[in-house]
């Protein structure tokens, strides 16, 4: 919240100038566009969203077209964007709005989370991925709280992942991790990337990097995030909040 003085005003004799109190300027609102095909849950996170103080609605759109042209047009702050829409993947329009517009903060909602489409937000940007029937206050708070350069994912898909990747494969044995390894791979899990977390450590960022390789390798895991994942339900870091 930002003030500014009012202009100097004269007494009543116009002798001494006297300054009057400052004024308060009412801080800026987190505009929010939502992109979503159902109309019913538009309107209710709009008349949410324009109930709280901080937060407002700029506009919606139904389509991944619509979303990117939308979002372009009016320069939200932050896009509420449905994973599945009709004309293709959320993450889609994500990724063309992100390559525009690099400064917008991009949460994805979904109701059927794949391993892969968590990597893929990831990679491209997204700052968080929560489940489509979840609380309304946990999206306000992400909405809140959400960053370029991190990544939220709600445990309630974290612990669907994990129950999905152990239908399908052995379950992992429990890795020997070493106090360093165990140190960078929580801050892996904090959303960190790899330049932060070498600064972080007081370590190069070659050395940084081979210590993922290493937590990769006795995780059995493909990338970062997928280690994460493993790693919260291994109980080695702890599941990310929102």
């Amino acid at each position: 919240m930002s003030t500014k003085m009012s202009p100097i005003k004269p007494n009543v004799q116009g002798m001494t100038p006297t300054l009057l109190a400052p004024t308060m300027t009412a801080p800026s609102k987190i505009r929010i566009l939502i992109v979503d095909d159902h109309t019913t849950f538009t309107e209710l996170l709009t008349g949410s969203l324009d109930r709280e103080p901080d937060l407002c609605s700029v506009g919606s759109a139904n389509s991944v077209a619509s979303g990117i042209a939308a979002c372009l047009a009016l320069s939200p702050d932050v896009v509420v964007m449905d994973y599945h829409l009709p004309d293709g993947s959320g993450l889609v329009a994500a990724a063309a709005i992100l390559a525009r517009a690099a400064h917008t903060r991009i949460v994805i909602l979904t109701g059927d989370p794949a391993l892969e489409a968590l990597e893929q937000a990831a990679a491209i940007g997204v700052c968080a991925f929560l489940p489509k029937d979840g609380s309304l206050a946990t999206v306000l708070d992400t909405l809140r709280h959400a960053r370029i350069g991190g990544f939220i994912v709600h445990p309630s898909l974290v612990s669907l992942l994990s129950t999905r990747r152990r239908l399908r494969s052995e379950e992992i044995p429990f890795p020997d991790l070493t106090k360093r390894e165990l140190a960078v791979l929580r801050l892996m899990g904090e959303g960190s990337d790899v330049r932060a977390n070498a600064k972080t450590l007081g370590i190069s960022e070659n050395t940084c990097r081979g210590y993922v390789k290493s937590i990769l390798g006795k995780l059995g895991a493909h990338s970062q995030l997928e280690a994460v994942v493993v790693a919260t339900r291994l109980g080695l870091v702890p599941a990310q909040h929102v």
